[in-house]
């Protein structure tokens, strides 16, 4: 079973209520299912344009590899043509640096993944990792 509506609810604002008390930019926040089907999304007023596709892209391409985008942007740093052919085969939808985590529930099973965009990627990493925590669940960054 996937991530349900209300947790991945409870994702989104756990991540914006870090990002705020941490002093982050304004983030964009995208919750996917183990299926990698838009479960939940929101976006902070002041967040800049096209954050929602680069969440998404972190969120996705966890999902698609089955690692979290932390361990994505170390495999483009040793195998290039691999995420160049991965991104590719995807459609474009794998952004390679941190930010996008997946979620495991207390036995392991894999539920979705979520994916940030507004700020550094490690503070959006932190964000993600925060917020799943919050929610009882596991955070897999690499």
């Amino acid at each position: 079973m996937s991530i349900d509506l209300t947790t991945a609810q409870s994702i989104v604002t756990e991540a914006l209520t870090a990002g705020h008390e941490q002093g982050f930019k304004p983030l964009t926040v995208v919750v996917l299912d183990a299926g990698g089907h838009l479960v939940a999304a929101a976006r902070q007023d002041g967040a800049s344009n096209n954050r929602f596709e680069i969440a998404h892209g972190k969120a996705y391409g966890a999902l698609a590899l089955g690692m979290g985008s932390r361990a994505l942007m170390q495999r483009a740093e040793d195998q290039a043509y691999f995420i160049a052919a991965a991104t590719a085969a995807l459609g474009g939808r794998l952004i390679p640096v941190p930010g996008g985590v997946l979620i495991r529930d207390q036995d392991d099973t894999l539920q979705g993944a979520v994916g940030i965009s507004g700020d550094s990627s490690d503070n959006d990493e932190t964000a993600a990792s925060k917020a799943i925590h919050g929610a009882g669940l596991k955070a897999q960054i690499a």
